[in-house]
């Protein structure tokens, strides 16, 4: 995973969010960008750990 491209997607899907909230979009479709948003996170933290872990190799799950 390449962590540039997932924080340009988490960007462009937080900046969605919040354009969303001020055009007036319902709550669901604001709950769909904000699970997007948190899947994002998750992967974001996913591919720094798998980089850290690369980079270091000492870090073990848990």
């Amino acid at each position: 995973m390449d962590i540039q491209t997932l924080t340009v997607w988490i960007r462009g899907h937080y900046a969605a969010l919040r354009a969303g909230k001020d055009a007036g979009q319902t709550s669901t479709e604001l709950a769909l960008i904000a699970g997007a948003l948190l899947v994002g996170a998750g992967l974001l933290v996913l591919a720094l750990r798998t980089k850290l872990g690369e980079k270091i190799g000492i870090i073990n799950g848990g």
